[in-house]
């Protein structure tokens, strides 16, 4: 009963926030600003508000306070690094215990390539018999897995792995009948396995998220690793370039939890700056620009999805810089004659470099894309309409026509360069040389083309189904989380994290998206439109999949939900002689509902009692 009491309260003020909203438009408070004000026709915004001195404060605090949390139990810093590798089937690694033994357990670390290991047991070393299948599936890399051998029930002075393909094992762990670690002072080997137990302090208690790869971990840092080593790619159903960013976090820590998700935080908290910069440049307020930072930083989707190895973070935030250098773009005083032309053409230059990142890290990015070339093209006609009207047809024609020129080699040539130059790792996995030349071989182009046909047809024809999974019209009311990762624990404790949005977020800036489109309707609000299209970019395209899909689809319009309520909070401060209080009470109802979350976010153990007083909407949050 006490979830549906909270989920009623939250809605209740979600509605009374912008019940307040509407009622500003009725007020004869005068409006300071003139884009706030009605206007003839729409058009696009035309001023840019700079960074000031006092900015600087607020934004670093945002900015370190939020990486210490979110690099905080990221995972462990070390994993099994030596590997032993089986070449092939029937390969196998035979030990030698100092005396026969009943083995309770084994624990083993997987490494790359998938298969099976046979355990097998013997008493002279001749004759063995089988004992126990340890399965290394693709689901299976980069991770603990503990066995029960408590059926077996049979002494051994000799173990034997065999191996059904090509596979590698990081360490492997026999535990006696007391459920005691077996030292391996006293284990006779050949060199050949030494792989196998030669980090026996990396051996955690149990195998959870801290220590081994979840969710889509096991292909995206796999492929990462096989970037690394020179093998052709398990994952090949997304582009590269997100993959071999998170490889630089395993070049740089290594092959570990805290390696692979590395990178991923750091551009999680890379967003935060040009959020903060994007903002005020919009509305002009430290305040605004502070409180929406602070709600976007702490959202559930970006606090989470920021913390898994997948490709999904570096694409949100190539889509966060693709709008970014867009506005500032369209804000260029191009009627200044003191303003140079570099000035113009950077930020359109620096947009299309973000969409070609963005595409060669997932294709979500194209559809940001869409929304890129409507802004363009509303900016152009207003801006063609502005200069006919003023006698300058000329100048019109001239920059329209080279601003055409610049979008074809900033939107599609560079783009293009850098999707195909983002496959040079499986150009070299096929054997192909490592210098430029290969870019302009057939066989390269060869490996490219085939992976986009494959893309296509895969994600085309996806008809497997998930127990968590959703729809968009679930997405945008919060409707199914996705759950990563569950741990049952003693004492009916657990330890679980799902990816979904802040509810008050969520609610809140699907309202807020409504109050943009009749911002644009109602008074010809440009900057309300560049919002409403960045939005519906991102989502629109989702209606029209079939596939399975997941909550975590929708963190790319969490960017715009966010900039949505700053458009609302930024009405608050023009029309509202008391809008503090609002704001920030706003944003801080925000930052306690990450507070209050945090168990369910972070995979901290909390008893289940309180885990279930966060499921505010029953069967419908698995949290």
């Amino acid at each position: 009963m006490l979830p549906i009491i909270f989920l009623i309260i939250a809605v209740a003020c979600v509605f009374a926030f912008f019940a307040a909203y509407l009622l500003l438009f009725r007020s004869r408070f005068p409006v300071a600003d003139v884009e706030e004000r009605e206007t003839s026709r729409l058009s696009y915004p035309r001023r840019r508000f700079p960074m000031e001195k006092k900015d600087a404060l607020p934004l670093i605090i945002i900015t370190v306070v939020y990486a210490v949390v979110a690099f905080w139990g990221l995972g462990d810093r070390t994993a099994p690094t030596s590997f032993c590798t089986f070449s092939g089937e029937g390969q196998y690694a035979v030990v030698e215990l100092p005396a026969e033994t009943l083995i309770s357990k084994v624990m083993y670390y997987s490494g790359l390539f998938n298969g099976n290991y046979f355990l097998q047991y013997s008493d002279d070393g001749e004759n063995y018999t089988d004992a126990a299948v340890l399965e290394q599936k693709h689901s299976g890399v980069l991770k603990w897995h503990e066995q029960s051998l408590a059926d077996v029930q049979k002494a051994a002075k000799y173990i034997r792995i065999i191996s059904d393909s090509k596979l590698q094992m990081g360490e492997l762990c026999l535990y006696d009948w007391a459920g005691d670690l077996i030292p391996t002072e006293g284990f006779v080997y050949d060199d050949a396995c030494a792989g196998l137990f030669d980090e026996r302090g990396l051996v955690p208690d149990s195998p959870s998220y801290l220590n081994g790869a979840y969710f889509d971990e096991i292909y995206h840092a796999r492929t990462a690793t096989e970037h690394i080593v020179g093998i052709y790619p398990y994952e090949v159903s997304h582009p590269p370039l997100g993959k071999l960013i998170i490889g630089l976090g395993i070049r740089a820590f290594g092959l570990n939890p805290f390696g692979w998700r590395f990178m991923g935080v750091l551009f999680g908290v890379l967003m935060l700056p040009f959020l903060y910069v994007f903002i005020k440049n919009l509305f002009g307020s430290t305040a605004i620009s502070a409180c929406g930072t602070a709600i976007f930083a702490f959202d559930f989707m970006h606090y989470v999805q920021t913390r898994i190895a997948t490709i999904d973070t570096y694409g949100v935030f190539f889509i966060l810089l693709m709008y970014f250098f867009m506005y500032r773009y369209i804000t260029v005083p191009r009627d200044d004659p003191f303003t140079p032309k570099w000035k113009e053409t950077l930020p359109l230059f620096l947009s299309g470099l973000s969409l070609g990142l963005g595409c060669a890290s997932k294709w979500t990015a194209v559809y940001g894309g869409a929304g890129l070339a409507l802004i363009w093209l509303l900016f152009r006609i207003a801006r063609g309409r502005e200069l006919c009207s003023t006698g300058h047809t000329g100048e019109h024609r001239i920059e329209l026509v080279t601003n055409i020129l610049q979008c074809a080699a900033f939107f599609v040539l560079i783009p293009a360069a850098i999707y195909y130059v983002s496959y040079w790792y499986y150009g070299t996995a096929r054997g192909l040389h490592g210098d430029v030349s290969m870019l302009f071989s057939k066989e390269y182009a060869q490996i490219v083309l085939e992976n986009q046909k494959f893309m296509f047809t895969y994600h085309a024809g996806v008809t497997a189904t998930h127990p968590y999974s959703s729809r968009w019209y679930q997405w945008i009311v919060d409707g199914r989380p996705i759950l990563y990762y569950l741990e049952s624990l003693p004492d009916n404790y657990k330890s679980a994290f799902a990816a979904f949005m802040n509810p008050l977020v969520c609610w809140g800036g699907l309202l807020a998206i409504i109050s943009m489109a009749w911002r644009t309707i109602r008074y010809h609000d440009g900057k309300a439109l560049f919002i409403l299209i960045g939005y519906l970019a991102s989502l629109v395209p989702w209606m029209f999949i079939s596939r399975i899909t997941f909550e975590y689809h929708y963190f790319p319009c969490l960017i715009f939900l966010v900039l949505a309520l700053c458009h609302v909070f930024n009405s608050f401060r023009l029309r509202d002689r008391h809008w503090k209080p609002k704001v920030y009470g706003a944003a801080g109802a925000c930052i306690l509902l990450f507070v209050l979350f945090y168990p369910v976010l972070s995979g901290i153990p909390a008893p289940r009692w309180y885990t279930d007083l966060l499921a505010w909407i029953p069967d419908a949050w698995p949290l």
